[in-house]
């Protein structure tokens, strides 16, 4: 990561037509890392993406390994979501700083300023990543229950979500530890579900949907 720094930081900060560069590097460290480490990744479903589609990618979240999967497999410029907190982290905080929309979960504004900051992400036409259960699932249930951050989004915008899980990350290195294992993850991504002509009436239904399908997928898949 740190020998790939700069070809993934300076496009992110240069920004324009040359941020392209930035995710191409952490899509190479996403790769190395995958073989260095003997974690090999299955993907699933990438049929699903739609050439030239901007998309608001609702995943679950499990472990850090979630990451490097997630960005193997979607194609195209896009941004994740990220806490606060991931900034702390060395290295990985100044790539997270750069290549994402960061948020303030203590702050309302802060909340407001990063909502607003993914509109204007998705107009220019670069999709979202967002983990919709808020943190990583350190429960026994299959999902937590979702925010609305991601619903109230994909209405306001009328882009539409794509649902998509990681299975078996959590095992490898389970939340809150840095202690990991080689193992094979599953990356599984669905039909897109529509939001065009749909109003904040019909966010609690768009929720429970995405919900349903991935939790349904998890289950197939375990």
């Amino acid at each position: 990561m740190i020998v790939l720094l700069p070809g993934i930081i300076l496009p992110f900060i240069i920004g324009g037509k040359v941020s392209w560069i930035g995710g191409k590097f952490l899509w190479i460290w996403s790769w190395i890392f995958s073989m260095l480490t003997f974690i090999r990744y299955d993907f699933y479903g990438r049929e699903n993406f739609r050439k030239g589609q901007s998309y608001i990618y609702v995943s679950n979240h499990t472990s850090f390994l979630d990451i490097p999967g997630l960005w193997m497999i979607i194609p195209g410029e896009k941004k994740p979501l990220a806490k606060k907190e991931l900034l702390k982290i060395p290295v990985f905080g100044w790539i997270a700083r750069s290549a994402a929309v960061i948020v303030d979960r203590s702050s309302g504004e802060s909340r407001k300023k990063s909502l607003d900051s993914l509109k204007k992400t998705l107009a220019d036409g670069t999709s979202i990543l967002l983990f919709a259960e808020g943190t990583q699932n350190r429960s026994k249930e299959v999902l937590q229950p979702f925010k609305d951050g991601a619903f109230r989004l994909a209405i306001d915008t009328q882009q539409p979500i794509l649902p998509m899980v990681v299975v078996g990350a959590g095992p490898l290195m389970p939340p809150g530890t840095i202690r990991l294992k080689p193992g094979r993850i599953k990356v599984i991504v669905a039909p897109e579900i529509p939001t065009k002509g749909l109003t904040s009436e019909d966010q609690a239904r768009l929720k429970q949907v995405t919900f349903s399908t991935m939790k349904k997928m998890i289950t197939d898949n375990t």
